[in-house]
């Protein structure tokens, strides 16, 4: 009879059928999960590929400034670049106006000396000192300035020469 099949005579369908069943026997024997297809791999193995895809990869070119900022970061660098990014951009952080008339002096423990033209615009400043302080936060980040020392212009000296005698000087004799 053609219609019955003969174990002995099976064809490559049915020897493929009966060594994936034995497979997954050993395999269920052996403790591992069978049968769910790829789910059942766990994700370390899916992330290790050798082979470059159509995604981004670590090994692929990254931007100049997005590998200089991760080299930064790694390296501890952000406190000193944001202090530099602060007296380099200065007029963009605080605006035109305000970098007209004022100038950063000196960062020393997160306080950011700053120096106003007039006595007048150092009285301006510290008005406005918290929105100034929120701008340097929004630029650099919130740890590198905590606060502002606004200072006016520097008074003229009336010491002339080496040898100075203590006391008021010359004021006290105006009056």
């Amino acid at each position: 009879m053609p219609d019955e099949k003969d174990p002995s005579r099976s064809d490559g369908h049915e020897l493929a059928r009966r060594a994936l069943d034995d497979a997954r026997e050993a395999a269920k024997a052996a403790g591992k999960a069978v049968g769910q297809g790829r789910a059942s791999t766990p994700a370390v193995r899916r992330g290790r590929r050798r082979w470059s895809s159509a995604g981004p990869d670590g090994r692929d070119p990254q931007p100049f400034g997005r590998a200089a900022g991760a080299l930064a970061k790694s390296r501890g660098w952000q406190p000193k670049l944001g202090e530099g990014q602060i007296f380099g951009a200065w007029d963009g952080i605080v605006g035109e106006d305000i970098a007209a008339h004022a100038q950063p002096t000196e960062l020393r423990d997160r306080v950011l000396s700053v120096t106003a033209e007039s006595t007048a615009w150092a009285t301006q400043l510290r008005l406005v000192q918290r929105d100034i302080l929120s701008k340097i936060a929004a630029a650099v980040g919130r740890d590198v300035v905590v606060s502002l020392r606004i200072t006016g212009p520097r008074a003229p000296s009336w010491r002339k020469g080496t040898r100075t005698v203590p006391g008021r000087g010359p004021r006290d004799t105006y009056g």
